[in-house]
């Protein structure tokens, strides 16, 4: 009897706590809720640096967890096709291309976010060589000891591409040091591997012991787009958007000046 009593006082009480204030316990509830979906986002190295500053401000702001994946474009597009769950893809044009076509992402989803022009990397401390013109750029590679760049990353097809429309394949492969990840781009020059290192800015800035030498000249300048894209299989559209939303904004644009990329229009993304 007296179990059965304190069984009843203890349900009066949960009924009583939500008859109070129906509205507040739904409001309460939803942070948790939020938080309990968080979205899975799948983002290339290229935008890592901008991601990890805006995403706990994304957080904060709307209570919606993320979980973010870094690697390779290429690597990512790859996981997708061959099944991994994600809502959001931050990739490469051609990867997010790719992905549409084989219905993995929504087509009209596509969104460009930002890009980050080629830079070349030293070894923090050491000289900085003068690459400021299209005949200074061209004579720091030729007089280079050993170069680093990562093979299958963007920056680095972007690279091998250039130094062929330059005519200096030849002269470039034999000091050409090709790693797997930026950060073996990193270890290289650290440790004196390589004289110099090719990534974009946005992934140079980031690197401990690592200086930027500067910008590729504007008229040798490959610049790495980044561009969002919506899982056609997402339970979480609105969250969805709602970030990319966030990611575009005005408010973003120091973050992303300041992680050594650049604003840009949907009308310039390649396609």
């Amino acid at each position: 009897m007296r179990s059965f009593i304190a069984a009843t006082v203890a349900l009066l009480a949960v009924g009583a706590g939500y008859a109070g204030s129906p509205s507040a316990a739904v409001r309460a509830e939803q942070p948790a809720a939020a938080a309990s979906r968080q979205l899975t986002v799948l983002s290339s190295n290229g935008f890592q640096a901008v991601m990890e500053d805006l995403a706990p401000r994304f957080e904060k702001a709307t209570h919606q967890k993320l979980a973010v994946t870094y690697d390779l474009a290429s690597t990512l597009r790859q996981h997708i096709e061959n099944g991994q769950p994600f809502d959001l893809a931050i990739l490469t044009p051609a990867a997010i291309d790719d992905l549409i076509k084989s219905g993995k992402v929504a087509a009209g989803s596509r969104t460009p976010l930002a890009r980050a022009g080629l830079g070349l990397a030293v070894r923090a401390g050491a000289r900085k060589p003068n690459i400021t013109t299209n005949e200074s750029f061209t004579r720091v590679l030729q007089d280079a000891k050993s170069i680093a760049y990562v093979k299958e990353g963007a920056s680095g097809v972007a690279f091998a591409a250039l130094v062929k429309r330059l005519g200096m394949t030849d002269a470039i492969e034999r000091k050409t040091r090709l790693t797997a990840t930026r950060d073996e781009v990193g270890d290289a020059l650290r440790n004196g591997n390589a004289e110099f290192g090719v990534l974009p800015i946005s992934e140079i800035l980031p690197l401990t012991g690592v200086d930027l030498a500067g910008a590729f000249p504007t008229d040798l300048q490959t610049y790495i787009v980044m561009v969002a894209g919506v899982s056609a299989k997402t339970a979480q559209a609105d969250a969805v958007r709602e970030l990319i939303a966030f990611l575009t904004a005005p408010a973003a644009l120091p973050v992303i000046t300041k992680r050594g990329m650049e604003r840009m229009s949907a009308a310039s993304s390649p396609r």
